[in-house]
Formats: C-alpha cells, sequence, structure tokens
C-alpha cells in the first residue's frame, strides 16, 4: 500500500476536529516555508495560507470559522478593542517598537498611510482566520479549552518581534480566544487586531504620546528589553 493512500485512509477515518488541528499544523508549515520580500507578497501569503485554505476547509466540511456578525460580537468587538488601545498607546513609546514598527516602510501622509493601513488590515484578519478561526472557534465543541490551542504556535511566530512583544503574545493569544470563543465570532479580535496595528504605526510615526523615559520608569520591572 502506497504511503499516499495510507495517509488518505488515516484522514479519512478523522473527525472535524482532528482534520482540523492536522490542517493547522500543515498550514504553519507551509506559512513558514513560504519566503515573502515585501508587504505585498506577504499580503498573497496570509491570504492564501491563512484565509483560503481554512475556509475552503470548513465549506467543504459544513463548518464555519467564526465570520459572524451580531449584536454580541459587535459588542464584544467594541469593547475588546478599547481594552487594548492603551498597551498600543503605552507601547508605542518605547525605544524597540518604536525601532521595528512600521514593519513596512510607509509615511504619515494620508494618501500613503491608509493603503498601508488597509494591507495590513487583511493580513490581521487572515492571522485571526487561522488562529482564532481555524484553531478556536472552529473546534469549539471541545470546549472553553479550545482557547489554549494556539499560543505555543502564536508566540513561536512572534519570535522575531521586540521581547515585550514575544511576552505578550502568548496572553494576548489567549484573551483573543477567549473573547472569540465567548462570541462565536472571530470579528472581535480581527477588529482589535487590525486597528490595532494601524493605530500601532501611526503612533510610531509620530512623537510619543506618552514621554519614553516615562515609560520605561513605569516598566523598568519588567525582566525583558524594552
Amino acid at each position: 500500500m502506497s504511503v499516499a493512500r495510507t495517509v488518505r485512509r488515516r484522514l479519512a477515518g478523522l473527525g472535524w476536529v482532528q482534520r482540523a488541528l492536522v490542517a493547522g499544523g500543515v498550514l504553519t508549515v507551509a506559512w513558514m516555508s513560504w519566503d515573502v520580500a515585501g508587504l505585498h507578497e506577504r499580503l498573497v501569503r496570509d491570504v492564501t495560507v491563512y484565509i483560503l485554505a481554512p475556509a475552503v476547509l470548513a465549506i467543504t466540511h459544513g463548518r464555519h470559522l467564526g465570520f459572524r456578525v451580531d449584536r454580541r460580537a459587535a459588542r464584544n468587538t467594541l469593547l475588546l478593542s478599547l481594552f487594548v488601545v492603551p498597551f498600543y498607546v503605552v507601547g508605542s513609546s518605547l525605544p524597540t517598537i518604536r525601532s521595528y514598527y512600521p514593519m513596512w516602510e510607509t509615511g504619515a501622509a494620508l494618501g500613503e498611510f491608509l493603503p498601508h493601513a488597509l494591507k495590513q488590515f487583511v493580513i490581521a484578519a487572515a492571522a485571526e482566520t487561522y488562529y482564532r478561526g481555524l484553531l478556536c472557534v472552529g473546534v469549539r465543541e471541545l470546549g472553553f479549552k479550545s482557547v489554549f490551542i494556539s499560543p505555543v504556535v502564536y508566540a513561536f511566530h512572534h519570535l522575531y518581534k521586540p521581547p515585550i512583544e514575544l511576552a505578550l503574545s502568548g496572553p494576548t493569544d489567549v484573551l483573543f480566544g477567549a473573547v472569540d470563543y465567548q462570541s462565536e465570532s472571530i470579528l472581535p479580535s480581527v477588529v482589535a487586531h487590525g486597528l490595532g496595528l494601524a493605530l500601532l504605526d501611526w503612533l510610531v510615526l509620530h512623537p510619543p504620546i506618552i514621554a519614553t523615559e516615562r515609560v520605561l520608569r513605569w516598566l523598568s520591572w519588567l525582566p525583558v528589553s524594552l
């Protein structure tokens, strides 16, 4: 019996949750193996790997990944977005953040910044479709523990980010997952993540709202480089 036939037989015997988790592993390998050179290429890769592939999988299995908008999702979107804004404001004053962002070159002029922000929003939506859609809301029959499936992968994909962002990536993943799980929608994390990235880039392109020295004093107790 060929290896391919054996793999097909084993996959055929898996339920939706097992298939979703296997697909999650395959997609993260594909994402990491697909090198990109700029924002446009990153957009193509992330939409292909993190939106189209999970969407096809879900549609062919009669499942949904949290593309749902209702009153509860809208309310939680507003609350989550308001909660994360102070973190972006404070973070934008940190030297490591200001030296890393924007990740792709852009300027503060609206004609240049808005297309840049829109592309980043789509990238954030792609990430949330994978992390919170496929690996959380999509497998919610596991119960609340589905919230804890993606934090390790999420943190691993942030290894190249500033230390403070890496330290916060796990808790952030759990928070976003918990809100989306309760909402049965990925709308909260998509908006909080997408608009948050745009806000962070905008803040970094301008003088800090809170003096860098003050923020460094506030966070001097943290055991990471700021």
